[in-house]
């Protein structure tokens, strides 16, 4: 099944691109409808700060326990059948925050979402590197792009659904339904057989598929890649969780203001994301990831040396450009690992850089409580240096 040089890609290798397209872009939509209902959540269950964000923070510590058991439902089940499962999973548990009638309740709910999505992670980016090995060259990037083109689409969709009062279970039952309609429609346009279907036939000698054990050069080149993925994780969180912060304390922006530094990030993230399977096409992943991370060092330290209200928001926008590529480089070079069962390199990569969302904001705190918030996102710096030095561990072509 692997494609044939200087061919273009099969119908049904462009089928399988748009259903794993409607993965990415519904798993995104999903999470981010539930967001602008927050506040309701809160005052309907009557929640304190401390009591809310411990719910939420539930549903990281559920996203790194499913996370260990996504290689092995690949395995069993394929990436296709696990991507289907966990989403659905994920749409009726959300449903279930709806009618959630305690605060204990809500965390476990959020628990068993979070290790869903954890798995539909894996499982996603699993499958899209099926079909980008039938390309030949580079499309995992657009679907990363995708997923916050979903974000924004589900983001609005719950906006409008809580400034029009609808209704907190109808809102959710919604989408849940238009989640599951697209869903099922994208798994029949999924890749059939086996999960390594679309590698090079093994070496003579090799060891057979799925009874490969860890090799200690494949552990080394884990550890470099779960430092990338971290990297990439710190970056984001920089902007969603210190943007305004920074704007507001620091440099005495407005409310409104402060909120764009998010946005500059995102929106300059999904623009590299879009763009960058090409300039991985013409410069190679690991030249163009590295140049990125120079980008966001750069572009952050300029922003930090000389502060501003937009220099600041310039900063934000190169750091998401920079790190565009980054975690789609990082999960393919795991996926291709020798030495690894497959499925492994993924799962762990993935698991590191949920890792890096879950301690990226108390590390952060914890500098900017001992300094400041300037020196504290430095981290972003940090991040942009480390992806050049260790971006070298990329492979350079699909």
């Amino acid at each position: 099944m692997t494609a044939t040089l200087g061919a273009g890609p099969t119908e049904q290798a462009r089928r399988a691109r748009i259903a794993v397209a409607a993965v990415f872009l519904t798993n995104g939509a999903l999470f981010a409808n539930i967001v602008p209902r927050y506040p309701q959540i809160k005052e309907s269950l009557e929640l304190s700060n401390a009591a809310l964000g411990s719910a939420l923070g539930a549903g990281a510590l559920g996203s790194l326990l499913g996370g260990l058991f996504a290689a092995a439902a690949i395995r069993r089940f394929r990436s296709s059948r696990t991507g289907l499962a966990g989403m659905l999973l994920m749409a009726v548990a959300f449903i279930l925050v709806a009618v959630a009638p305690a605060w204990w309740v809500l965390a476990a709910v959020f628990l068993v979402a979070g290790a869903a999505d954890a798995i539909v992670d894996v499982a996603q980016n699993a499958h899209g590197l099926r079909v980008q090995r039938l390309y030949g060259r580079s499309i995992v990037n657009s679907f990363h792009g995708v997923w916050s083109i979903g974000a924004v689409l589900g983001g609005l969709m719950g906006s409008a659904a809580a400034g029009l009062r609808v209704p907190l279970v109808l809102h959710l039952s919604v989408a849940a339904v238009l989640v599951g309609a697209i869903l099922l429609v994208a798994y029949r346009l999924m890749l059939p057989g086996p999960e390594d279907a679309e590698r090079a036939a093994p070496q003579p000698g090799a060891a057979p598929p799925g009874r490969r054990s860890f090799a200690w050069p494949a552990v080394r080149m884990l550890a470099a890649l779960g430092a990338l993925a971290a990297f990439g994780a710190l970056v984001e969180d920089a902007g969603s969780s210190w943007g305004a912060l920074y704007l507001t304390d620091y440099l005495g922006a407005g409310a409104a203001t402060a909120g764009l530094a998010f946005v500059a990030l995102q929106v300059a993230m999904t623009a590299g994301r879009l763009l960058g399977d090409r300039a991985v096409d013409r410069f190679g992943q690991r030249t163009v990831t590295r140049a990125g991370g120079a980008l966001a060092a750069a572009g952050m330290g300029c922003a930090l040396a000389w502060p501003s209200v937009g220099s600041a928001l310039a900063g934000f926008a190169l750091a998401g450009l920079g790190t565009a590529t980054l975690v789609p480089a990082a999960m393919h070079t795991a996926d291709e690992l020798r030495g690894l069962p497959h499925g492994a390199g993924l799962t762990i990569v993935s698991w590191l850089q949920r890792v890096g969302f879950l301690l990226s904001p108390p590390l952060v705190g914890l500098v900017a409580d001992h300094s400041s918030l300037r020196v504290g996102l430095l981290s972003v710096v940090v991040a942009g240096l480390g992806t050049l030095v260790l971006g070298r561990v990329l492979l350079n072509r699909a």
